[in-house]
């Protein structure tokens, strides 16, 4: 058995999430049908992380045993022929033998894109959460730069009821990043990497969080971090929004880090705005996605 390594762009708009449900269209379904179309081998593809329903990608990353020989270039033209047009694969290749997109992650990126517009597009609306309240952008910057470093984002997972919900419909805990096993059902919260912390907990550490102006109307929250909870980054957006239309203190971030609680965050922001830009491996662990960094104008 080869174990092969894809890594994808999709549009998730149209999916219930990357993780097979039952009724569900959902990515890593779709691309376990493909697979089987092209092989006659079903196996389950593992994402570094499931994204939720109407969550997009840019780089997500999933690794697959495989029996049948097929060459790289066969196996990618073939997937990108089979699968719908709002799933591509950018790449595939071959990896060594100990590579898991999700246990072998050593970071994450992604993007939270608004439309500051007072008329949003119908080519940029699925992509977008629309904005229009006046926003207060260095206290914004400001509260970016307060959740960099490990934390305990309690304040910032998904709120009991959310958890109950997605506990009863795949059954697992959305907070526990443990996997049942290659094959078996994807156990980890939404955003599931985590380097060197232990299952279950909300710690989490985060190496870069800042905005910034992509042009005149798009303004664009890009974190790095070990990992990220269920619904983290939409929590960290919605939050910052409210800071930066003055319904929360131009402080309050560390304040609310610091009480660890759903309750004293602010809403969770639309899943169309979210992008997992890009995964992070060890050189060992195969090359990374590459996905190119846009060109954007620091905020203040």
């Amino acid at each position: 058995m080869a174990n092969w390594k894809l890594t994808l762009a999709y549009d998730g708009t149209d999916y219930h999430g990357w993780q097979v449900q039952p009724g569900q269209v959902t990515v890593q379904g779709e691309l376990q049908l493909a697979l089987q179309r092209i092989t006659g081998e079903s196996p389950l593809p593992q994402g570094s992380g499931r994204t939720d329903a109407g969550v997009h990608a840019l780089g997500q990353v999933a690794s697959f045993p495989l029996a049948a020989p097929i060459p790289a270039e066969n196996l990618q033209r073939a997937l990108n022929r089979i699968l719908p047009a709002s799933i591509r694969v950018l790449s595939a290749c071959p990896a060594a033998e100990e590579f898991h997109a999700r246990h072998s992650a050593r970071a994450k990126t992604y993007e939270y894109r608004i439309d500051r517009g007072t008329l949003c597009s119908p080519f940029r609306v699925r992509y977008v959460h629309a904005c229009r309240w006046p926003l207060e952008l260095a206290a914004m910057q400001a509260a970016a730069q307060t959740v960099v470093g490990r934390h305990d984002f309690r304040s910032f997972a998904a709120s009991d009821p959310e958890l109950q919900q997605r506990e009863r419909g795949r059954g697992a805990d959305v907070l526990d990043t443990r996997s049942q096993g290659a094959g078996g059902a994807d156990a980890e919260p939404e955003d599931g990497a985590m380097v060197g912390a232990a299952a279950g907990t909300t710690v989490r550490e985060i190496f870069s969080s800042q905005w910034a102006e992509d042009d005149g109307h798009l303004l664009v929250y890009r974190v790095r971090g070990s990992g990220f909870l269920h619904h983290m980054v939409r929590n960290l957006v919605g939050t910052m929004l409210e800071i930066g239309r003055g319904q929360f203190a131009h402080d309050a971030m560390g304040g609310i880090l610091a009480a660890r609680s759903r309750a004293a965050a602010g809403p969770t922001a639309p899943a169309c705005g979210l992008f997992l830009h890009s995964v992070e491996y060890d050189e060992a662990d195969g090359a990374r996605p590459g996905n190119a960094q846009p060109r954007t104008k620091e905020l203040p």
